[in-house]
C-alpha cells in the first residue's frame, strides 16, 4: 500500500484592491451578474463571469427551475455560453460571486462538482489553465487552475 498527499495551493485577497484591473472588472461583471439570476426558490443569486483570451468578458448566472435540478449554475451558463460564441478561444479565467437579498454573499462562493468538471473540461479541450477567482466581500480566494479544485478528475483517456 501507498499513500500519498495532495497539495492545493490557494491564494487570499482582502480587497479587489490587491488585483489588477482585469481582474477587478472580472469580479464586478460576475457581481453585475447576480442582478440577472433567476432563483426563486434558492433566494441565493449567483453570478459568473469569464474572462477569453481575445480579452472579451461573458457574464452567467443561475437559472433555477421548479423541476430540480433542471437548472444551471452561473458558472456552467457562462462557461457554455463563451465556449458556444468563441469555440476556438481559451477562457483564461472566471469569477464568481453570490448574493442573497441584493447583499454580497460575505465569504468566498465556490463551484459545485459539475461546474468544477464543465470548467476542468474546458481546460482540458484548449489545454490552457483558468485561474479561478471566487469571491465574497469579505475576501477573495484564487487558484491557478481549476485542476486545483478536483484533483483527483474524470479524463476520458484516448485509446
Amino acid at each position: 500500500m501507498n499513500r500519498f498527499n495532495l497539495t492545493v495551493s490557494v491564494t487570499e485577497y482582502n480587497s479587489t484592491e490587491e488585483l489588477d484591473d482585469r481582474y477587478k472588472d472580472l469580479i464586478q461583471a460576475a457581481y453585475d451578474a447576480c442582478s440577472t439570476s433567476y432563483a426563486p426558490f434558492s433566494k441565493f443569486n449567483a453570478g459568473a463571469a469569464v474572462l477569453l483570451e481575445n480579452g472579451e468578458t461573458i457574464k452567467g448566472s443561475n437559472q433555477e427551475n421548479a423541476a430540480y435540478p433542471s437548472g444551471l449554475c452561473a458558472e456552467r451558463v457562462a462557461v457554455f455560453y463563451a465556449n458556444s460564441v468563441y469555440p476556438d478561444t481559451p477562457i483564461t479565467a472566471i469569477a464568481i460571486a453570490a448574493s442573497v437579498s441584493g447583499t454580497p454573499n460575505k465569504d468566498p462562493v465556490y463551484p459545485c462538482g459539475s461546474c468544477r468538471q464543465s470548467l476542468l473540461q474546458s481546460e482540458r479541450r484548449f489545454r490552457k489553465n483558468i485561474r479561478v477567482f471566487m469571491v465574497g466581500s469579505e475576501k477573495i480566494h484564487m487558484v491557478e487552475s481549476i485542476k486545483d479544485l478536483l484533483p483527483l478528475s474524470f479524463e476520458m483517456k484516448e485509446s
